[in-house]
């Protein structure tokens, strides 16, 4: 019998009604192991409608209890980390360690959710006039949404709900068909931790899902990471319909390196930045920009360092990378490697053609590195979202910087050098929102918000850290004024000495 995902509605588990379905496949043999009920307007409806109703005692609830849920929700997700690895191995193809890793990312923002008491403590002004004192306080919005993409099953909801829920909100998650169990994973862990029914949901599907969730009128918040077409869909349509928008779109971060620059270390950055996770990471180094005299030292440096990297499914411990998502990606990847010569770059690895044997019809596809390649090649203006690294070359660090600027995505950057002047220039001069100064993946860590400039992000606030509170909370003012107990009525004795 083939495997069913279901939804996850009012605390248990919800059976698909619409009579439609999607294919969840293992990316290492192209098998369909499952298939994920696709939700129809009511049963998103009927999510929403169980988060409202859970949000009348959850918005109300103490710190204390919130706190005490995600507490407990954090140790259980610590103990299945490995279980919650295998199935994002299973569905999405990275290799167990990245996978592990990436549990791990969400668990940092299980800690900060659990220190959320510090996050939301308000402000107090007294005497701002004759016995009359002003507070500001935040509370929470009520139901929000989460669409997060395939590349991260776990890590992106957890960037999003656990913050929402400490924060007072309830929760409705749509998470990529792609890869939809680690999600209902997270929700059984919940409900055993102790959060009450309806406080989180998960709705499987497609754009009938999407579209309604930005539209239903008691969805106040979306959270959204993926490509940014689909960005500026979710923050205009979301935005005209009077929601809080946090909108995360496509990147094509760039990596800066000065001929005073340690080569070897470099390469090992650019070798795990732009081929971990297969590139299917919104963070991944896909353009390495070389200054000087440097390039070919580099590019040979990092084409004898990628040759090594070792292909295979995700749960052979010997693999340091796994496939493609689907079929129809890596031929997507594939297809800006193969136009390239013809656009101007030199190939100098062409790993379209890599295949694993006994795998045979998985979605595989080797590294590739393009040499030299012009600004107007498809390989550069666009998000591959796969192992192709290309290399620029210019003369100078000023042009480097204005290559850098000149993308329309400002995602994550780094440069690459031993001159401390330079790195502070750049971490100033570069337009991108995450800088990394010989670090070639700068993910801030918990407590720093994630989020980048110009068409890597639609909507003012980043995810997690500070922004996420703001985010998921609305402030509030408020001015009280009180009569001196002096001054109390004939006969009420408060134990004041009377003014006469």
């Amino acid at each position: 019998m083939t495997k069913i995902v279901h939804h996850w509605i009012g605390g248990r588990t919800a059976e698909g009604a619409s009579g439609t379905y999607g294919p969840v496949t293992d990316p290492a043999t192209g098998a369909v192991t499952a298939k994920v009920a696709f939700a129809s307007v009511e049963e998103v409806d009927a999510a929403v409608a169980a988060a409202k109703e859970a949000y009348a005692a959850w918005g109300q609830s103490s710190l204390a209890q919130r706190t005490s849920v995600l507490f407990r929700f954090r140790a259980l997700l610590d103990a299945h980390r490995d279980e919650l690895a295998r199935l994002i191995t299973a569905e999405h193809g990275k290799v167990h360690s990245d996978a592990l890793g990436e549990v791990a990312r969400g668990l940092e923002i299980v800690d900060l959710a659990c220190g959320i008491p510090v996050q939301l403590k308000g402000e107090l002004s007294t005497q701002v006039a004759g016995r009359v004192d002003v507070a500001s306080i935040r509370q929470p919005l009520g139901v929000v949404a989460g669409i997060t993409p395939f590349n991260f099953p776990a890590m992106v909801p957890m960037w999003m709900f656990p913050i929402a829920i400490a924060c007072g909100n309830t929760f409705v998650l749509k998470p990529s068909e792609k890869d939809p169990s680690a999600s209902v994973r997270l929700a059984e862990l919940l409900a055993e931790a102790g959060l009450p029914d309806g406080v989180f949901n998960v709705v499987h599907g497609d754009k009938v899902a999407v579209d309604r969730l930005l539209a239903h009128p008691d969805v106040k918040a979306v959270s959204f990471v993926g490509s940014t077409p689909i960005a500026r869909h979710v923050h205009a349509t979301a935005s005209a319909n009077g929601k809080r928008v946090q909108a995360l779109g496509g990147a094509k971060n760039h990596m800066l390196v000065l001929p005073d620059a340690d080569l070897d270390a470099a390469a090992d950055a650019a070798v795990s930045a732009a081929y971990g996770s297969a590139g299917e990471r919104c963070m991944a180094v896909s353009a390495v920009v070389a200054v000087g005299a440097i390039g070919d030292t580099l590019v040979e440096k990092i084409r004898e360092r990628a040759e090594k990297i070792r292909i295979g499914p995700g749960d052979d411990p010997a693999s340091e990378m796994g496939p493609l998502i689907t079929k129809a990606h890596r031929d997507k990847v594939a297809s800006y490697v193969a136009n390239a010569a013809a656009e101007g770059a030199e190939v100098v690895l062409d790993g379209t053609g890599h295949t694993v044997e006994g795998y045979e019809d998985g979605h595989w596809i080797g590294v590739s590195l393009l040499d030299k390649v012009p600004t107007s090649a498809k390989a550069y203006r666009d998000e591959i979202f796969g192992p192709v690294l290309c290399v620029l070359r210019v003369d100078t660090y000023e042009e480097g910087v204005a290559l850098v600027n000149a993308s329309p995505f400002g995602n994550g950057t780094a440069i690459f050098t031993r001159d401390g002047g330079a790195a502070r220039r750049f971490q100033l001069e570069v337009e991108a929102g995450m800088v990394g100064v010989n670090v070639p993946i700068p993910v801030p860590v918990g407590y720093h918000s994630f989020g980048g400039w110009k068409d890597s992000l639609f909507g003012d606030h980043h995810v997690y850290g500070n922004d996420g509170t703001r985010f998921y909370t609305r402030g509030k003012v408020v001015t009280t004024r009180w009569p001196d107990p002096s001054e109390a009525p004939a006969g009420v004795d408060l134990g004041f000495p009377r003014n006469h």
